[in-house]
């Protein structure tokens, strides 16, 4: 008898329905090691309050390789699988897919049968990602309608141009190179989509020979790092437009578009102005009608830097007199209403309300550890707490938020020199505004660095819709 085949479960039309799902019980961790000559590890968390083992790592992944740098990961498939002008409805979402940014390694690991304790089933070698991209230094996996899409920071030597390339969903083959004419991009780091709009926007960092030894503040200070986003035309695969921020602004990193399909707009963040150290998120959209319009980027939150003692700071930043807020991460929640902004540096979480995305209000923070702060968590205010809020992740149905606080392992080491211990936080959101940090909601990893978190059967950055509505 021939089985049916019916759409996973934990694909959704719309984020109207996905906001509506079971909430999550596991949480997927990349853990780093920073001992560059052992192994890194993917962490399984038991994330479901009525479970008897609530808040506790269940299962823990160990890498063949060494040196890896797990950094981000993804699904193999996920909601765009329903889109339909590519659907593969009969698609799982089973594998994830996590690549080594340094060791430009690929991962896969297979969730099936059993979540609590994936499998390594493949792994995918530089030589081979290399050879058949030429490309480097795999940085970000999302699912498309059409195949795994995976970022490069830049070429086999280390230098430019990154890109994107594609992986085949079922077997991970590697098809090749995604971009035809790649225009005047260059730098390379996040990449998202307008799914309904046919477009795809990629943001700006550096190659891997600007960024592997820790910030350069050579280059820093010339302007030389990522200032720019950039517009291409997804089923053509070429650039349109590239919107320049100018020089000031330095490291243009993670890019959240709209969930709402319907909609042409989106928030990047930036690491740092070179005028005063502030950091800053920017509001891409499109201006126009019937697919004509012309894109445009605009600054719409600030935050500033904050007065620091000179013995506090760390070397690079001595000269300054001040803590950057160094923001290195942002997330939108599904129903594009919150935005949360990580302050690395200063050591905070800040939720704006962006219901109208041109005029961003503030409606909550909570602080927690930061290069001169380092804000213990009210369930031990005696210990220091050293990293700060970095990467972020919200549950689908808005009301939870997960903090981890590793960069990257030499940025890690330049900007927080005795070291970072790793943690994970868990954040509760109050539905009209405001957060608090979880009573019971901080997990230390040991001697490992967390960094990405992805939640079972999807979060607010794993997946993208083709539909607006649904109920």
């Amino acid at each position: 008898m021939t089985p049916k085949l019916l759409p996973d479960q934990t694909f959704y039309p719309s984020p109207t329905m996905a906001m509506q799902a079971p909430p999550e019980t596991l949480a997927y961790v990349a853990l780093l090691n920073p001992d560059p000559t052992a192994s890194d590890a993917l962490a399984v968390l038991d994330v479901d309050p009525a479970s008897p083992g609530y808040g506790a790592q269940i299962a823990r992944v160990e890498m063949p390789g060494i040196g890896d740098e797990l950094h981000h990961f993804g699904w193999n498939a996920c909601s765009s699988c329903l889109c339909p002008y590519s659907p593969h409805p009969h698609m799982q979402r089973r594998y994830l897919v996590v690549p080594g940014m340094r060791s430009s390694r690929i991962y896969i690991l297979d969730t099936a049968p059993e979540p609590r304790q994936p499998r390594l089933v493949k792994v995918i070698e530089a030589d081979e990602v290399i050879r058949k991209t030429g490309y480097s230094r795999p940085h970000t996996a999302h699912c498309g309608p059409d195949g795994i899409y995976i970022n490069a920071l830049g070429d086999a030597a280390g230098n430019g141009p990154g890109g994107i390339f594609v992986l085949d969903p079922e077997s991970f083959e590697i098809k090749g190179r995604w971009e035809r004419d790649r225009g005047p991009q260059h730098l390379a780091y996040d990449f998202w989509w307008h799914l309904g709009h046919d477009t795809m926007i990629t943001s700006e960092w550096g190659t891997p020979n600007m960024i592997e030894a820790g910030a350069n503040p050579e280059l820093l200070l010339n302007g030389k790092y990522g200032n720019a986003v950039h517009i291409w035309d997804l089923n053509k695969r070429r650039h349109l437009q590239k919107l320049d921020l100018g020089p000031e602004y330095q490291m243009v990193l993670e890019l959240r578009p709209a969930h709402n399909p319907t909609e042409t707009y989106g928030f990047v963040g930036v690491v740092t102005s070179l005028k005063d150290l502030s950091a800053s998120v920017w509001m891409w959209n499109r201006e126009g009608s019937n697919g004509n319009g012309t894109w445009r980027i605009r600054k719409v939150i600030d935050i500033p830097a904050e007065p620091a003692d000179a013995d506090d700071l760390p070397p690079l930043l001595k000269g300054f007199g001040a803590v950057p807020p160094f923001v290195t991460d942002i997330n939108l929640s599904l129903d594009d209403r919150f935005l949360y902004v990580s302050c690395w540096g200063t050591g905070e979480l800040k939720q704006f309300d962006v219901s109208d995305p041109f005029s961003p209000v503030e409606t909550g923070s909570v602080k927690l550890g930061g290069m001169v702060r380092r804000q213990a968590h009210p369930a031990r205010p005696g210990q220091p707490l050293n990293g700060g809020p970095q990467m972020v992740e919200i549950s689908r149905d808005g009301k939870r938020v997960y903090l981890t606080n590793s960069l990257y392992r030499t940025w890690d080491d330049q900007f927080y020199p005795d070291g970072i211990r790793g943690w994970l936080a868990k954040v509760e959101v109050t539905p009209n505004g405001g957060i608090r940090l979880s009573d019971n909601g901080l997990l230390d990893f040991d001697n490992m660095r967390p960094h990405q978190v992805h939640l079972e059967g999807g979060d607010a950055s794993s997946d993208s819709y083709c539909f607006a509505g649904g109920a």
